[in-house]
């Protein structure tokens, strides 16, 4: 199961109870994090998270309400004891400008390492996770992000007696391995049926509606994503600063056929975003204004358990 913590909900400045948009996720013992912007610590503490646990943080793109607050989580989590390699992943460049922010957080006791993206699409595989790394449209180079955790097919005794595959063999079989074994090679399949469907979370801000978006968050279990406007005069605004509205988000979520959607990244002007959403409900009914500590936890469909 994935525990999924929207750690912040503004968009541009931090406001009295909002902090700058975070996602923060957990899986097994392992913490990812989405974007860094100012008071991403203090949001992870008030949730009641550790920092110390976080081995891979990504971002959308490198505007300050996005990334300002990583030197002091680096700081934090090298306060915490983490000795372990923090993995960063982000657009080209993202090596430099972490580097030109740590003149205020020189000294970690533990290694950073970087994947720059480059490539309209990437995928990577880290920490359980598979992660799909998507450009958007917006004023700068940005990408959103798909986090899949995948589940592997169901054990059948009958296909591994059918195959003969010794009884001794079926327990690494089902965690993946290739075993020869006495002049034989078996493989996963001959024991396992095929891959069932996992659970999918797509994270987006900062973006215009484009194909991207809704190609890769295709039947998502949770799509959160950008809600810059809820006012419907602010159209010609969200497209001259290319963000998108409540009504375009929910046009997004109902076209990716996603399970739930949850708006974030308000502009600060919007402090009641819960008025705007009578014709987001009407296009998607599973559509919900996010708020700061709004959390979840996904698990693999029922059917397949």
């Amino acid at each position: 199961m994935l525990d999924v913590c929207l750690l912040g909900t503004s968009g541009m400045m931090p406001l009295p109870n909002r902090w700058l948009t975070a996602l923060m996720t957990r899986l097994g013992g392992s913490s990812l994090l989405i974007d860094c912007g100012e008071g991403t610590q203090v949001a992870i503490r008030e949730k009641g998270w550790s920092v110390n646990p976080i081995d891979t943080i990504c971002f959308t793109h490198f505007h300050g309400d996005h990334i300002s607050g990583l030197p002091g989580l680096l700081l934090s989590m090298g306060n915490s004891d983490r000795t372990e390699p923090v993995t960063l992943i982000g657009p080209k460049g993202l090596e430099k400008i972490v580097n030109n922010l740590r003149v205020i957080a020189p000294g970690l006791p533990f290694p950073l390492k970087f994947i720059e993206l480059t490539k309209p699409e990437e995928e990577i595989v880290i920490n359980g996770y598979h992660l799909k790394a998507f450009r958007v449209r917006h004023n700068v180079v940005c990408y959103g992000y798909s986090i899949v955790v995948p589940r592997q097919g169901k054990f059948f005794m009958e296909k591994a007696q059918e195959n003969q595959v010794p009884m001794k063999l079926w327990s690494r079989l089902q965690k993946g391995e290739t075993i020869s074994f006495e002049g034989k090679v078996y493989t996963p399949d001959m024991v396992i049926g095929p891959p069932r469907r996992g659970i999918k979370l797509t994270y987006c801000t900062d973006t215009r509606p484009v194909d991207s978006l809704i190609e890769n968050a295709k039947d998502s279990d949770l799509l959160i994503c950008e809600g810059m406007y809820g006012e419907k005069e602010k159209q010609a605004k969200a497209e001259e600063k290319k963000h998108m509205t409540f009504v375009e988000a929910a046009n997004v979520a109902k076209q990716a056929n996603v399970g739930e959607m949850w708006l974030t990244h308000y502009s600060p002007s919007l402090l009641r975003p819960e008025d705007f959403m009578k014709p987001v409900k009407k296009i998607f009914p599973q559509a919900f204004p996010g708020k700061d500590r709004k959390s979840c936890t996904l698990e693999f469909p029922e059917e397949d358990k």
